[in-house]
């Protein structure tokens, strides 16, 4: 991570340029951080662990292991965590979420992580299973700060939260969103980790918005290498993330030809992150779909090169 004041990186994020990196310029090499998500089958299994084992050399700041709607794969994200614990170099960040649990149950698992030795969290307030609307367990932490404030009762970890740069869609507004993402880093989170996006001016704009409403945390890029344009397009209708009409017309044509739509994303993504280099920013976090090709080429694209 960063060892420069939050408020001075962000001011120097938000003063810097709105502009692509110029030719032949060749930008320091960025921080970087993946996301997995625990496996439903032996199967998949295998490739996460594949997954993991190719991109460990790369030697990323942290690894997250997400948490399925409504704590549906705690056993799983807790199994994964301690193994990356026990057989990897990796700095693991467990996944916790309010929805269908006490205070006194998500106490319980996060004192199992610090036990372990776990002492990094990424605290949402969850999804309800099937897309139901969001209620609050009656004896359960009601949103992510107060998950936010409650950790932080348990033990002193480092804690990262969501942050939504084109609004979350159950967000009354824009600000409102902002007023949500501001409690949650006042009540002890370190840091934002964004939802996916593809347009990188919803990125630098969100950043503007965010620091007129007194947020001076930093706020890491959430980054998704995408090779398949449907897929793309459906993750954005789950989260409300917009998907650029050019980034249709970068894979039209190409359903039957995959080596080439990953040749496409790997341009598209490190674009992404070179143009988001030259804005000052200076760490991302990628979404690795457990798929490891496309992230570590994109890494190497960009310099890193780990151990």
């Amino acid at each position: 991570m960063s060892h420069e004041p939050p408020r001075a990186a962000l001011q120097r994020w938000l003063s810097g340029p709105r502009v692509a990196p110029l030719p032949g310029s060749v930008p320091a090499v960025p921080q970087i951080s993946f996301e997995f998500f625990p496996p439903k089958t032996e199967a998949l299994e295998t490739q996460l662990w594949a997954c993991i084992r190719r991109l460990e050399p790369l030697a990323p700041q942290f690894v997250s292991v997400t948490y399925g709607a409504g704590g549906s794969t705690q056993e799983r994200t807790h199994a994964t965590v301690l193994r990356l614990v026990r057989e990897t170099s990796l700095i693991p960040a467990a996944h916790l979420t309010c929805v269908g649990a006490t205070r006194g149950e998500v106490d319980d698992v996060a004192r199992r992580y610090w036990d372990a030795g776990v002492r990094h969290i990424v605290a949402l307030r969850g999804d309800v299973p099937g897309g139901a609307p969001y209620q609050a367990h009656p004896d359960g932490y009601a949103f992510a700060s107060d998950l936010v404030a409650g950790l932080k009762r348990v033990a002193d970890f480092d804690i990262s939260v969501a942050a939504y740069p084109e609004t979350h869609p159950q967000a009354a507004s824009p600000a409102a969103d902002l007023d949500n993402l501001k409690r949650k880093l006042d009540a002890g989170a370190n840091r934002a980790i964004t939802q996916v996006f593809f347009d990188t001016a919803h990125y630098l704009d969100f950043l503007d918005r965010a620091l007129a409403a007194g947020i001076t945390a930093p706020i890491i890029p959430g980054i998704m290498p995408v090779s398949n344009f449907t897929q793309a397009r459906r993750i954005g209708e789950m989260g409300g993330t917009s998907v650029p009409a050019w980034m249709g017309e970068m894979f039209d044509g190409l359903d039957d030809d995959p080596e080439t739509r990953k040749m496409v994303a790997a341009a598209v993504t490190a674009e992404q992150v070179r143009i988001l280099q030259a804005n000052g920013i200076d760490e991302f976090h990628f979404y690795t779909l457990n798929r490891a090709d496309l992230t570590y080429a994109i890494a190497r694209i960009l310099g890193v090169k780990g151990k």
